[in-house]
């Protein structure tokens, strides 16, 4: 696990490389089927990553946003597969705020068990490994561990997503009282919560599982948590829809976060 993760770090750099080349000139963007943005800097970012994993893993099956037209026949047949985000965060991308990650996990019987999430413009790397700990990349090439603030301390500090802030999450955010709220983008409220920096991320609304997987690993094993509204973990791959339920992600799992959602 220890190699995979060090080729995983070393993919989600060369797509940021291929990101930020796109990303400091003009460049096109088109609507997919379901109305979400795409460019040349997500292509280019799927084709590299998925080339790299069939190279490291040939025996593990790549999922990535950009190439997740396969079967459920073929999927639910599956222990071991790799889920990915070639570019986390498309609106914040043409945006131009900096904003956005690669995203790549490894998922076993639908429970994500590594995952690397990579901000390109940050220059942000942070990697974890189920049961090992979740770390951030220094420049100097040295891991430094990453741990949740618990517990949580009032105000609580809440990310919230730019681009999508609806009257549900309104209505959470009311109800847990005097809170700090902070916009941004991608799977960057994920790892800021991980980080010790923020301590909620409640998501009422679509998100498909390449969103999550990878910083809900990074999150988990910095002791948070990311619960369906029913209170189980987010899990993978265990129907046909790749959509993932509404859920709220903790810093610190004893919060009351059950009377905040109702």
């Amino acid at each position: 696990m220890p190699e995979l993760r060090a080729g995983c770090i070393a993919l989600a750099r060369e797509a940021g490389v291929a990101i930020l080349a796109v990303y400091r000139r003009e460049f096109d963007v088109v609507a997919k089927d379901d109305r979400s943005p795409l460019t040349e800097a997500d292509l280019a970012a799927h084709r590299l990553i998925v080339a790299g994993l069939s190279a490291l893993t040939p025996d593990i099956p790549v999922l990535s946003e950009e190439g997740a037209d396969i079967p459920w026949g073929v999927r639910r047949q599956w222990h071991r597969h790799w889920l990915v985000d070639p570019l986390d965060g498309t609106r914040e991308f043409v945006k131009k705020n900096g904003e956005f990650t690669v995203n790549i996990a490894l998922v076993e019987d639908g429970v994500p068990v590594l995952g690397v999430v990579y901000a390109p413009v940050l220059d942000h790397m942070v990697h974890a490994e189920r049961g090992i700990g979740a770390f951030l990349r220094l420049p100097d090439g040295s891991d430094e561990p990453l741990r949740t603030q618990c517990p949580a301390r009032a105000p609580l500090r809440v990310a919230a997503s730019r681009s999508h802030l609806d009257e549900r999450t309104a209505a959470a955010l009311a109800r847990m009282g005097e809170v700090q709220k902070f916009g941004l983008g991608s799977s960057l409220k994920f790892c800021r919560i991980a980080e010790g920096l923020a301590d909620v991320y409640p998501r009422f609304g679509p998100t498909s599982e390449w969103d999550t997987a990878a910083a809900q690993c990074v999150l988990e094993a910095a002791g948070g948590a990311v619960l369906a509204l029913d209170g189980t973990p987010l899990r993978y791959n265990r129907k046909e829809s790749l959509l993932n339920p509404d859920f709220i992600a903790l810093g610190d799992p004893s919060l009351p976060w059950r009377e905040w959602v109702g």
